[in-house]
């Protein structure tokens, strides 16, 4: 198999036009095949401000009370107080996961962990809300 050799070759030529044209932002390990060229990184971030901006009115027609995860949320405690048989015959902690995934992904759209000043997933509102209503479930339960 030659594409064992060939790697490493490519490899050599690449440091070596990177030493004669005197480049020293290569940092040994990368690989500069995956680096992006500017017009590819504003190409990029044009692509990424548009994908954020059809984000944000992904639920502008829609009413506040279900677009909120926490007034959602409370929604369904209600339910469960209210109602505690209905509540259980309609499999809600089944549902949950699949009713909120959809709010939940348009929050993370503009998340990215590997930027320096990520919010921690555990800090995020719509955790805290989902959090609070599993720790109340729980207590409701024992």
């Amino acid at each position: 198999d030659n594409s064992s050799e060939f790697i490493p070759k490519c490899r050599a030529c690449r440091r070596q036009a990177r030493e004669h044209s005197g480049e020293g932002d290569h940092h040994e390990g990368l690989s500069s095949d995956e680096e992006l060229t500017p017009t590819e990184e504003d190409e990029f971030q044009k692509s990424k401000d548009n994908v954020l901006e059809d984000s944000r009115k992904i639920f502008e027609d829609v009413h506040a009370d279900f677009c909120d995860i926490r007034k959602i949320l409370l929604k369904f405690q209600e339910w469960k107080e209210k109602f505690p048989d209905s509540y259980c015959d309609a499999y809600i902690s089944f549902c949950l996961p699949k009713l909120l995934n959809p709010l939940i992904r348009v929050h993370l759209i503009s998340w990215n962990p590997l930027e320096q000043n990520f919010t921690e997933l555990e800090e995020m509102p719509w955790f805290r809300a989902i959090e609070e209503f599993g720790d109340a479930e729980n207590i409701s339960e024992s």
